[in-house]
């Protein structure tokens, strides 16, 4: 193999930021790390609404987006 060649991170896109993506990582995790106030925003990955009460079983890949956002209700 060539020398130039090096090995990338696997990393994730969270809001703006890219991140690394260590293997096993979760929703919830990520954004423990990141400082989230979890109850206070809503989560999205790669397009698709993920509810709170499936952000500790919802795993990450390299390359996933991440989105959190306002919850907005009202009627």
């Amino acid at each position: 193999m060539p020398d130039t060649l090096t090995h990338q991170e696997a990393q994730l896109r969270f809001n703006e930021h890219t991140l690394p993506c260590p293997e096993g990582l979760t929703l919830a995790a990520l954004l423990d790390a990141q400082g989230v106030d979890v109850n206070k925003v809503a989560t999205a990955v790669n397009g698709e609404f993920v509810p709170r009460s499936l952000r500790a079983q919802t795993r990450l890949s390299a390359g996933d987006a991440v989105l959190t956002f306002q919850a907005i209700v009202g009627g």
